[in-house]
Protein backbone atom coordinates (compact mmCIF):
# COMPACT_ATOMS: atom_id res chain seq x y z
CA UNK A 1 0.00 0.00 0.00
CA UNK A 2 2.65 2.17 0.99
CA UNK A 3 5.59 0.97 -1.29
CA UNK A 4 5.45 3.35 -4.24
CA UNK A 5 4.96 6.48 -1.88
CA UNK A 6 8.76 4.85 -0.67
CA UNK A 7 10.21 3.73 -3.63
CA UNK A 8 10.51 0.78 -2.15
CA UNK A 9 10.08 -3.16 -4.37
CA UNK A 10 7.91 -4.36 -1.43
CA UNK A 11 7.27 -4.00 2.10
CA UNK A 12 10.51 -4.63 4.59
CA UNK A 13 8.58 -4.72 7.80
CA UNK A 14 6.27 -8.14 7.72
CA UNK A 15 6.56 -10.38 10.34
CA UNK A 16 6.24 -13.44 8.15
CA UNK A 17 10.28 -15.22 8.89
CA UNK A 18 11.67 -14.48 5.36
CA UNK A 19 15.24 -15.90 5.48
CA UNK A 20 16.13 -12.89 2.74
CA UNK A 21 15.58 -10.41 5.50
CA UNK A 22 17.77 -11.37 8.39
CA UNK A 23 19.98 -9.49 9.91
CA UNK A 24 23.08 -11.09 11.07
CA UNK A 25 24.20 -9.25 14.51
CA UNK A 26 27.15 -10.98 16.16
CA UNK A 27 24.60 -13.11 18.16
CA UNK A 28 22.84 -14.10 15.78
CA UNK A 29 25.74 -15.40 13.83
CA UNK A 30 26.80 -16.99 17.22
CA UNK A 31 23.33 -18.82 16.89
CA UNK A 32 23.67 -19.47 13.62
CA UNK A 33 26.94 -20.69 13.75
CA UNK A 34 26.17 -23.62 16.99
CA UNK A 35 23.30 -24.61 14.83
CA UNK A 36 25.28 -25.15 11.56
CA UNK A 37 28.28 -26.79 14.12
CA UNK A 38 25.27 -29.42 15.92
CA UNK A 39 23.97 -30.89 12.55
CA UNK A 40 27.43 -30.85 10.45
CA UNK A 41 29.13 -32.55 13.58
CA UNK A 42 26.39 -34.44 14.63
CA UNK A 43 26.56 -33.27 18.22
CA UNK A 44 23.08 -34.98 19.24
CA UNK A 45 21.02 -31.91 20.08
CA UNK A 46 21.37 -28.05 20.83
CA UNK A 47 18.71 -25.67 22.79
CA UNK A 48 18.55 -22.55 20.82
CA UNK A 49 15.97 -19.84 22.97
CA UNK A 50 15.15 -16.43 22.92
CA UNK A 51 12.45 -13.82 24.24
CA UNK A 52 8.81 -14.01 21.93
CA UNK A 53 10.16 -11.58 18.40
CA UNK A 54 13.76 -11.57 18.94
CA UNK A 55 14.36 -13.84 15.77
CA UNK A 56 15.05 -17.21 16.47
CA UNK A 57 12.19 -18.54 14.05
CA UNK A 58 13.82 -16.75 11.08
CA UNK A 59 17.14 -17.88 11.80
CA UNK A 60 16.20 -21.69 12.18
CA UNK A 61 14.50 -20.80 8.28
CA UNK A 62 17.71 -19.59 7.57
CA UNK A 63 19.54 -22.86 8.80
CA UNK A 64 16.61 -24.94 7.64
CA UNK A 65 17.35 -23.75 4.05
CA UNK A 66 21.15 -24.10 4.14
CA UNK A 67 20.24 -28.04 5.58
CA UNK A 68 17.70 -28.95 2.84
CA UNK A 69 19.70 -27.55 0.36
CA UNK A 70 22.47 -30.03 0.84
CA UNK A 71 21.19 -33.36 -0.26
CA UNK A 72 23.06 -35.19 3.14
CA UNK A 73 20.40 -33.95 5.36
CA UNK A 74 16.58 -35.22 5.84
CA UNK A 75 14.91 -32.84 7.96
CA UNK A 76 11.44 -33.20 10.07
CA UNK A 77 10.68 -29.92 11.17
CA UNK A 78 7.75 -29.74 13.95
CA UNK A 79 6.20 -26.35 14.39
CA UNK A 80 3.03 -26.94 16.04
CA UNK A 81 4.81 -29.42 18.89
CA UNK A 82 1.36 -29.93 21.03
CA UNK A 83 1.32 -33.58 20.56
CA UNK A 84 1.74 -36.67 23.09
CA UNK A 85 4.69 -38.72 22.78
CA UNK A 86 2.53 -40.92 20.37
CA UNK A 87 1.37 -38.15 18.11
CA UNK A 88 4.85 -36.68 17.78
CA UNK A 89 6.53 -39.83 16.67
CA UNK A 90 3.77 -40.43 14.22
CA UNK A 91 4.21 -36.65 12.86
CA UNK A 92 8.46 -37.11 13.12
CA UNK A 93 8.34 -40.71 10.42
CA UNK A 94 5.51 -38.68 8.24
CA UNK A 95 7.64 -36.08 7.74
CA UNK A 96 11.01 -38.10 7.36
CA UNK A 97 9.24 -39.86 4.15
CA UNK A 98 7.47 -42.63 5.99
CA UNK A 99 3.76 -42.97 5.55
CA UNK A 100 1.24 -42.11 8.98
CA UNK A 101 1.01 -44.84 11.44
CA UNK A 102 -1.57 -43.68 13.38
CA UNK A 103 -2.91 -47.31 14.24
CA UNK A 104 0.14 -48.69 14.65
CA UNK A 105 1.33 -49.55 18.53
CA UNK A 106 4.62 -47.54 20.11
CA UNK A 107 6.86 -50.07 19.54
CA UNK A 108 5.84 -50.75 16.26
CA UNK A 109 6.26 -46.67 15.54
CA UNK A 110 10.12 -47.43 16.86
CA UNK A 111 10.74 -49.77 14.59
CA UNK A 112 9.44 -47.79 11.72
CA UNK A 113 11.76 -44.74 12.72
CA UNK A 114 15.02 -47.39 13.53
CA UNK A 115 14.37 -48.15 9.72
CA UNK A 116 13.73 -44.62 8.54
CA UNK A 117 17.31 -43.70 10.06
CA UNK A 118 19.00 -46.90 8.76
CA UNK A 119 17.64 -46.10 5.45
CA UNK A 120 18.98 -42.63 5.59
CA UNK A 121 22.68 -44.03 6.77
CA UNK A 122 22.57 -45.99 3.81
CA UNK A 123 22.07 -43.48 1.81
CA UNK A 124 24.94 -41.22 3.51
CA UNK A 125 22.10 -38.98 5.06
CA UNK A 126 22.17 -37.36 8.72
CA UNK A 127 18.39 -37.66 10.18
CA UNK A 128 17.44 -34.08 11.61
CA UNK A 129 14.51 -33.15 13.93
CA UNK A 130 13.86 -29.55 14.85
CA UNK A 131 10.80 -29.03 17.17
CA UNK A 132 10.36 -25.18 17.15
CA UNK A 133 8.05 -23.34 19.62
CA UNK A 134 8.99 -26.11 21.93
CA UNK A 135 8.41 -24.51 25.12
CA UNK A 136 4.45 -25.32 23.98
CA UNK A 137 5.00 -29.20 24.73
CA UNK A 138 2.26 -29.48 27.39
CA UNK A 139 3.38 -33.63 28.30
CA UNK A 140 6.61 -34.39 30.52
CA UNK A 141 6.30 -37.34 28.61
CA UNK A 142 6.55 -35.96 25.21
CA UNK A 143 9.88 -34.74 26.22
CA UNK A 144 11.02 -38.41 27.61
CA UNK A 145 10.10 -39.39 24.47
CA UNK A 146 12.93 -37.04 22.84
CA UNK A 147 15.31 -37.71 24.58
CA UNK A 148 14.61 -41.66 24.44
CA UNK A 149 15.24 -40.77 20.80
CA UNK A 150 18.69 -40.14 21.29
CA UNK A 151 19.12 -43.59 22.21
CA UNK A 152 19.46 -44.37 18.70
CA UNK A 153 23.13 -44.55 18.59
CA UNK A 154 26.12 -46.39 17.45
CA UNK A 155 28.93 -46.45 19.23
CA UNK A 156 31.58 -43.48 17.83
CA UNK A 157 27.81 -41.24 16.78
CA UNK A 158 24.39 -40.60 17.32
CA UNK A 159 22.27 -41.31 14.39
CA UNK A 160 19.73 -38.24 14.75
CA UNK A 161 20.11 -35.05 15.68
CA UNK A 162 17.45 -33.32 17.75
CA UNK A 163 17.02 -29.27 17.79
CA UNK A 164 14.79 -28.07 20.30
CA UNK A 165 13.95 -24.07 19.51
CA UNK A 166 11.91 -22.04 22.25
CA UNK A 167 11.07 -19.48 24.40
CA UNK A 168 12.93 -18.92 27.98
CA UNK A 169 10.30 -21.11 29.36
CA UNK A 170 11.95 -23.83 27.62
CA UNK A 171 14.72 -23.98 29.93
CA UNK A 172 12.42 -23.71 33.44
CA UNK A 173 10.25 -26.98 31.42
CA UNK A 174 13.90 -29.03 30.97
CA UNK A 175 14.72 -28.73 35.02
CA UNK A 176 11.99 -30.71 35.27
CA UNK A 177 13.88 -33.20 32.60
CA UNK A 178 17.94 -33.23 33.87
CA UNK A 179 18.28 -35.98 31.80
CA UNK A 180 17.34 -34.52 28.31
CA UNK A 181 19.35 -31.00 29.64
CA UNK A 182 22.15 -33.14 30.23
CA UNK A 183 21.85 -33.90 26.67
CA UNK A 184 21.72 -30.92 25.29
CA UNK A 185 25.36 -29.69 25.67
CA UNK A 186 25.23 -26.96 22.69
CA UNK A 187 22.83 -23.96 23.63
CA UNK A 188 22.59 -20.43 22.85
CA UNK A 189 20.14 -17.46 24.22
CA UNK A 190 19.40 -14.71 21.53
CA UNK A 191 19.06 -11.16 23.63
CA UNK A 192 17.39 -8.26 22.05
CA UNK A 193 19.07 -6.52 19.91
CA UNK A 194 21.20 -3.26 21.03
CA UNK A 195 20.67 0.28 20.36
CA UNK A 196 23.34 -0.02 16.99
CA UNK A 197 22.15 -3.41 15.92
CA UNK A 198 18.14 -2.08 15.64
CA UNK A 199 19.03 0.85 14.28
CA UNK A 200 21.52 -1.24 11.78
CA UNK A 201 18.57 -3.56 11.61
CA UNK A 202 15.49 -0.75 10.11
CA UNK A 203 18.70 0.06 7.57
CA UNK A 204 18.78 -3.52 6.59
CA UNK A 205 15.93 -4.22 5.81
CA UNK A 206 14.93 -1.29 4.08
CA UNK A 207 17.96 -1.91 1.50
CA UNK A 208 16.84 -5.36 1.08
CA UNK A 209 13.15 -3.84 -0.09
CA UNK A 210 14.95 -1.44 -2.40
CA UNK A 211 15.38 2.05 -0.30
CA UNK A 212 18.10 4.25 -2.52
CA UNK A 213 17.65 7.02 0.51
CA UNK A 214 17.61 7.48 4.11
CA UNK A 215 13.69 7.10 5.06
CA UNK A 216 13.70 6.86 9.22
CA UNK A 217 16.06 9.74 10.48
CA UNK A 218 18.18 8.77 13.56
CA UNK A 219 16.60 10.01 15.95
CA UNK A 220 13.48 8.22 14.44
CA UNK A 221 15.57 4.83 14.87
CA UNK A 222 16.86 5.51 18.46
CA UNK A 223 13.00 6.07 19.48
CA UNK A 224 12.54 2.46 18.00
CA UNK A 225 15.15 1.31 19.72
CA UNK A 226 13.64 2.61 23.21
CA UNK A 227 10.27 2.03 22.76
CA UNK A 228 10.75 -1.87 21.29
CA UNK A 229 13.44 -2.87 23.87
CA UNK A 230 15.46 -3.75 20.42
CA UNK A 231 12.57 -6.35 20.01
CA UNK A 232 12.88 -7.64 16.37
CA UNK A 233 9.14 -8.33 16.04
CA UNK A 234 8.18 -5.16 18.02
CA UNK A 235 11.11 -3.02 15.83
CA UNK A 236 9.06 -4.35 12.81
CA UNK A 237 5.55 -2.79 14.07
CA UNK A 238 6.30 0.30 15.00
CA UNK A 239 8.28 0.69 11.44
CA UNK A 240 5.41 -0.76 9.58
CA UNK A 241 2.98 1.79 10.61
CA UNK A 242 5.19 4.60 10.02
CA UNK A 243 5.46 4.02 6.40
CA UNK A 244 1.69 3.66 6.39
CA UNK A 245 0.95 6.69 8.20
CA UNK A 246 4.12 8.59 6.81
CA UNK A 247 2.34 8.06 3.43
CA UNK A 248 -1.16 9.46 4.76
CA UNK A 249 0.28 12.72 6.24
CA UNK A 250 2.64 12.73 3.04
CA UNK A 251 6.24 12.73 4.63
CA UNK A 252 9.26 11.94 2.97
CA UNK A 253 11.23 11.19 6.16
CA UNK A 254 10.05 9.00 9.13
CA UNK A 255 11.46 11.65 11.83
CA UNK A 256 11.02 11.39 15.52
CA UNK A 257 7.38 12.77 15.93
CA UNK A 258 6.14 10.49 13.68
CA UNK A 259 7.09 7.22 15.60
CA UNK A 260 6.08 9.06 18.39
CA UNK A 261 2.35 9.41 17.32
CA UNK A 262 2.35 6.15 16.22
CA UNK A 263 3.53 4.47 19.53
CA UNK A 264 1.09 7.06 21.20
CA UNK A 265 -1.89 5.47 19.44
CA UNK A 266 -2.63 2.54 22.55
CA UNK A 267 -5.04 0.53 20.08
CA UNK A 268 -1.63 -0.55 18.37
CA UNK A 269 0.03 -1.26 22.25
CA UNK A 270 -2.17 -4.49 22.39
CA UNK A 271 -0.70 -5.83 19.09
CA UNK A 272 2.46 -5.60 20.01
CA UNK A 273 3.07 -7.41 23.33
CA UNK A 274 0.08 -10.22 22.04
Amino acid sequence: MYTQHWNLYEKPFELTPDPKYVYYSKAHEEALLRLIYTVRDAKGAMMLTGAYGCGKTVLSRVFLNEMVGASRFEVALITNPRYNAKELLIEIIYQLGGERHDYKSKGELLHLFNDIIYRNLEMHKETVIVIDEAQAIEDLETFEELRLLLNFQQNNRFLITLVLIGQPELRLRLKQLPQLKQRLIIEYHLNPLDEKDCMQYIDHRLRIAGAQKEIFDPKAKKLIFKYSSGIPRVINGIADISLLVGLSEGRTVVDEQLVEKVVQNGQMETSWSA
